[in-house]
């Protein structure tokens, strides 16, 4: 695993959203990290009527595609690096940087509040 997707980019490549096409040069990175609190998150937008995606038809489709891999942390140790990232009060921006820290990999995301505090951002995302 050379990138971990934050859930923006986990989405945009599993729905084929015609925003992924600007970035083809992640296919060198193949395959794409993937956290399960990514999952939650897809799962908390559906509820709150941000996001029109059958949860258990999405985590099956991101586990059959050769494309992901889906990296489990324990849960103890993502909580404990995610306690001292007091920059975001988003649960799940916490979570994803997190377990991106714990993996000494760089996370995919576009977040401007991430960019500007996480060490580990994919460089070439621009932004």
């Amino acid at each position: 695993m050379k990138l971990l997707f934050d859930t923006h980019f986990l989405l945009w490549a599993v729905l084929r959203v015609p925003r992924f096409d600007e970035f083809r040069w992640l296919a060198g990175y193949v395959p794409w990290g993937v956290s399960p609190v990514s999952f939650l998150e897809v799962k908390f937008l559906g509820e709150v009527g941000r996001l029109e995606v059958r949860h258990p038809d999405f985590m099956d489709a991101v586990g059959r595609d050769p494309r992901f891999v889906v990296d489990e942390v324990p849960l103890l140790t993502l909580i404990a690096r995610a306690m001292p990232l007091e920059w975001t009060r988003d649960p799940f921006d916490r979570l994803l940087a997190a377990h991106s820290l714990v993996r000494r990999t760089p996370l995919c995301t576009l977040d401007r509040t991430i960019r500007e505090h996480h060490p580990l951002v994919a460089a070439d995302l621009g932004g």
